[in-house]
């Protein structure tokens, strides 16, 4: 047995999430998925991560992706492209999501949902849905920002997938569906005028398609226009199971022609969901859209993309022009070739947090500090909340996406108990409906080595202990180790070198709307003047 060997830039993140903004990590490729091919083409999934609901817009020659965040802070991730193959996290649009004190508590499916990103006026706009309070903006000169506070361009429940067009005439609109947990219909579309800077609705809406017979579900609508025809992309039928639509008219109003662009056919990528189109400055089309897989996450792929009779053809056209995704193609033509490049995974924890991490909630000043003359990441114990069932239930839990099917991690911690205290813990986590974890556990005789397991932790049920043992070190290596049927073998070593693996095996399950994390947290049941922590020296995630 060894220690994983792989990623050198994971956990850098004062939170004081002014810097998660602007830290970008080293510039480290992923051991464990990589697109590109080396040989002129790519495979999918392009992001095999949980960048779900993803928008794309072109910048000249860089392009730019967002995705849904719900309850994840910092929020709204912003990736970046030379090639559309490889990508790099290069921020977050959201700092703290509003309304802040909401989201100082764990809200798991709720949050953002699927933004739209434009580049109009020489700013970047991302329009992103609350479905329990309505759909903001926020603006920024550039992608990393700083991006502006949100703004609600309309109150209401509800609201969700947004995306807004500006016309030839300057006119602006705004087309989004309908949650029916909220509003209480679902499979519509609504086109509004907005003012001529998009902060505000002006006027009731026009419902523009129902979708109750043909479409149900219809949702994620994209607006766009080309050669005269305004063109509505939007999936239907479902997140694992359903179609990709497009809608065409010559007013914006409809009425709408409609036809089924791609589905799964006899691929096995179902779905396939919600995306964007996106052209090269070279004039080709593609289209980016994700794959629900589960524990997995809602992985983004990249569809080529032509148009024939100013109809879109997405992925391998088949019978009538409707397209099956691919597996692999040829990279876009950008002009030239770019590095291999993929999001960050591995964080030494060096100088600040990367970019990958994410808190369960808006965070608090005390949860977190680099410490730089170590080179370590601080995790202060904070209060598990007095409502808390358990850790589903927990703010202070920092989290990044599964990154692969097959992947090692490896963490080495150092535990600072309050020696006045006990029931402090600290350790590695996975976190979902269901999740598990290893940690090290302060007690009146000492300090326990705990693997746990919480089994619909979703619906509030407890903690259960498997394997418990007493030891004398403060510093220790936690690993998990999680293999294409989402299983997760937990383990430890004291040296480093030598790992024990757990006998049970834990499933890994998705969130509300999201895939299974790993992560870090420190966390105390009983609360007092001062705080006990532990110190992460590294988190590195390498190949099984």
């Amino acid at each position: 047995m060894r220690l994983g060997t792989g990623f050198l830039f994971w956990f850098t993140f004062t939170l004081a999430i002014e810097s998660i903004g602007q830290s970008v990590s080293d510039k480290t490729v992923s051991e464990t998925w990589v697109a590109d091919r080396g040989d002129g083409t790519y495979k999918n999934p392009i992001l095999h991560a949980d960048y779900s609901d993803p928008d794309v817009c072109r910048v000249g020659d860089d392009f730019f992706l967002v995705s849904s965040s719900f309850d994840a802070v910092p929020g709204l991730p912003i990736l970046q492209s030379k090639d559309l193959v490889n990508w790099k996290l290069v921020g977050h649009a959201l700092k703290r999501q509003p309304p802040i004190e909401i989201y100082e508590k764990t809200q798991h499916g709720n949050g953002v949902w699927a933004p739209s990103i434009r580049y109009h006026n020489n700013e970047f706009y991302i329009y992103y849905p609350d479905p329990d309070f309505g759909i903001y903006l926020t603006k920024a000169k550039n992608a990393t920002g700083p991006w502006s506070e949100p703004v609600l361009v309309q109150s209401g429940k509800g609201l969700i997938d947004p995306c807004p067009l500006w016309d030839d005439d300057g006119s602006a609109y705004l087309v989004h569906a309908y949650a029916g947990s909220r509003a209480g219909i679902k499979s519509i579309l609504v086109v509004k005028r907005m003012n001529a800077n998009g902060t505000a609705i002006v006027d009731a809406g026009t419902i523009v398609y129902d979708g109750h017979e043909t479409d149900p579900t219809i949702e994620g609508p994209k607006l766009y226009k080309r050669n005269g025809y305004y063109y509505i992309f939007a999936p239907a039928g479902g997140v694992s199971t359903g179609w990709q639509c497009v809608l065409r008219s010559k007013n914006i109003y409809g009425p709408y022609e409609r036809r089924v662009v791609m589905d799964q056919g006899s691929t096995i990528i179902n779905g396939p969901h919600q995306g964007a189109w996106v052209d090269t400055q070279t004039g080709e089309d593609w289209f980016i859209h994700f794959q629900d897989k589960k524990a997995f996450g809602r992985v983004v792929h990249l569809q080529p993309m032509k148009w024939i009779n100013d109809w879109p053809v997405i992925g391998l056209a088949g019978k009538n022009n409707k397209g099956e995704p691919v597996l692999s193609y040829k990279k876009p033509n950008v002009g030239r070739s770019f590095p291999v490049a993929s999001p960050d995974e591995s964080d030494e924890f060096s100088t600040s947090i990367g970019l990958q991490w994410q808190w369960q909630a808006n965070h608090g000043a005390t949860w977190s500090f680099i410490n730089q003359t170590e080179g370590a990441l601080r995790l202060y114990a904070q209060k598990v909340p007095e409502q808390a069932k358990n850790y589903w239930d927990v703010p202070n839990i920092l989290l990044q996406k599964f990154p692969s099917e097959e992947f090692v991690v490896t963490t080495k911690m150092t535990f600072h108990p309050n020696q006045k205290l006990e029931d402090e813990r600290a350790g590695l986590i996975v976190m979902g409906q269901s999740y598990a974890g290893v940690s090290l556990r302060s007690k009146k005789d000492g300090t326990y080595l705990v693997y746990s397991v919480c089994k619909d932790a979703v619906k509030g049920n407890a903690e259960r202990e498997i394997n418990v043992l007493k030891v004398t070190t403060q510093v220790i290596y936690f690993r998990v180790k999680i293999s294409r049927n989402e299983m997760c073998v937990f383990g430890y070593s004291l040296d480093g070198k030598k790992f024990v693996d757990f006998d049970d095996t834990f499933q890994a399950e998705p969130g509300k709307w999201i895939g299974a994390k790993v992560g870090l947290f420190c966390t105390q049941t009983t609360g007092s003047n001062d705080a006990g922590y532990a110190d992460f020296d590294w988190f590195r995630i390498s190949k099984l």
